[in-house]
């Protein structure tokens, strides 16, 4: 709890940040959520992760969120003898079913159904669009294509065919296999990749279902096909939270588009009361260098004014040469950005109305509230984790402590903008026990000193899911 920041930041892990130690680095640098990424690496290496996060918590006495993301029917091509091959502009490259290691004229497209709606003209990208190919030829098990740009393919880099409708369903027999172990490994989100329908989402819900009929764990959607777009409000209604993935996305639909795109996804999704992350591409050049480029900068800026919940970082930390120093920098802009006028005036501009209950009501008032009387932070006691989701849609300037008697909870508000989750079993039968429990743990965490003022609202009977009626100003004894 001692870096004020209102913007999370998740942060993947890899190769270069699987260790204990390289972990707590990145915790201590600033993140407050990791992702692992189920496209690489064996469900045992996973699970060492999950122990290495967990043992991080317990250390740290802090809840810390696990974000377990599937591959989805993410396209991709097979492997090159060497692990790598370079390309001239103007060449005929074949992509086929054989499954042998490519070279510098072919390589495997495991996957026939898209051979089978590829059509000559057709435009392909690969490797998040650096390299781009018109296919010239077709047949049974096999595409020729010419080389339009790129210089270089690795092993099992992602391939996009935008305007091409390609059968494959959202989650695939791979997908089932890893949602059921990162459940049983107590993972706190699950992020669906390539979600396109509202039954895409169903089908995860059913999937993640207890023998109790609640969900295992909180269901965030990634937006990276145009015909997500086309459903937003609905996908959104039936999920958790939403990762605006731009990395496919920007290849889907023009690039001039992403930027108008992105504030519209930031902007519906926080109405709604749940968290959106920005992800893909952030602070790319760090994979590399010690320093991001300008506009890399101004990227994560961007993502902050728009009012993101969350911005992430996915091979900076998971296989680059400098993942801890990533972590700070995107940290340093955060700090930076949420300083400027400008974003809080935006802040303001931006707030949304209440949404006609009385729970929305009551943490739309202490929102003005803290602004009038001073407060240095928001508390909210909540048991489903709802309360402190409409606390951070108004986008407080000072944060907001989280209360709940649920583990699972306080895990999964580590991705909502400026909650801090606090696991605290305790209950109280009255408004002026609660009041001096928040007044000691704001005290403790270091977010008021002795005579500062503090906003708190709560459900009264407590451990009433959804009946936040309550709001009181109270001192920090």
């Amino acid at each position: 709890m001692t870096i004020y920041r209102q913007t999370k930041i998740l942060a993947t892990l890899g190769p270069a940040s699987n260790s204990q130690e390289q972990i707590a680095s990145l915790f201590h640098a600033g993140a407050n959520a990791f992702r692992l990424n189920f496209s690489h690496g064996t469900h045992d290496d996973i699970r060492n992760l999950v122990d290495n996060i967990r043992a991080l918590e317990k250390q740290e006495g802090q809840p810390i969120a696990i974000v377990a993301d599937l591959q989805g029917p993410k396209l991709r091509i097979g492997e090159f003898e060497g692990g790598a091959t370079t390309l001239e502009k103007g060449q005929i490259f074949r992509f086929d079913l054989d499954k042998r290691a490519g070279d510098s004229s072919r390589v495997c497209l495991p996957h026939p159904e898209v051979l089978k709606v590829l059509e000559e003209g057709a435009l392909i990208f690969l490797d998040d669009g650096k390299v781009r190919a018109r296919i010239q030829k077709t047949g049974d098990d096999f595409v020729e294509a010419e080389i339009l740009s790129g210089s270089k393919l690795s092993n099992r880099k992602g391939l996009n065919v935008p305007g091409a409708i390609v059968p494959i369903p959202a989650l695939t027999e791979k997908d089932k296999k890893d949602l059921a172990a990162a459940l049983d490994m107590g993972v706190d989100w699950i992020a669906q990749s390539f979600v396109q329908r509202p039954e895409d989402v169903a089908d995860a819900r059913k999937l993640m279902a207890g023998p109790d009929g609640k969900s295992r764990a909180a269901l965030m959607i990634k937006i990276e096909k145009p015909a997500a777009l086309a459903c937003l409000d609905q996908l959104v209604d039936m999920a958790d939270g939403v990762m605006l993935a731009r990395g496919d996305l920007g290849i889907e639909i023009p690039p001039e588009d992403v930027p108008s795109v992105q504030k519209r996804v930031v902007r519906d999704v926080r109405e709604r009361g749940k968290p959106i992350v920005v992800a893909t591409q952030m602070l790319e050049s760090m994979i590399e260098n010690a320093r991001p480029t300008r506009a890399e900068a101004s990227d994560v800026a961007t993502a902050v004014y728009d009012g993101a919940d969350c911005v992430m970082l996915s091979a900076e930390t998971a296989a680059g040469a400098y993942p801890v120093r990533a972590v700070e920098m995107m940290n340093r802009i955060t700090c930076r950005t949420e300083e400027d006028e400008t974003y809080q005036r935006m802040m303001r501009d931006a707030h949304p109305d209440t949404i006609g209950n009385s729970s929305d009501a009551i943490t739309t008032a202490a929102y003005f509230v803290a602004q009038d009387v001073d407060a240095k932070v928001i508390v909210t006691y909540t048991t489903s984790g709802s309360t402190a989701l409409r606390a951070a849609r108004q986008r407080p300037a000072v944060p907001i402590l989280c209360l709940s008697p649920s583990l699972e909870v306080a895990r999964r508000l580590s991705i909502s903008y400026g909650v801090r989750g606090i696991f605290d079993p305790g209950t109280a039968d009255d408004f002026s026990g609660p009041a001096k429990h928040a007044s000691t743990i704001v005290r403790e965490s270091g977010f008021a000193q002795k005579g500062d003022k503090f906003v708190m609202t709560a459900g009264v009977p407590f451990g009433t899911p959804g009946s936040t009626n309550t709001l009181r100003i109270a001192w920090v004894d």
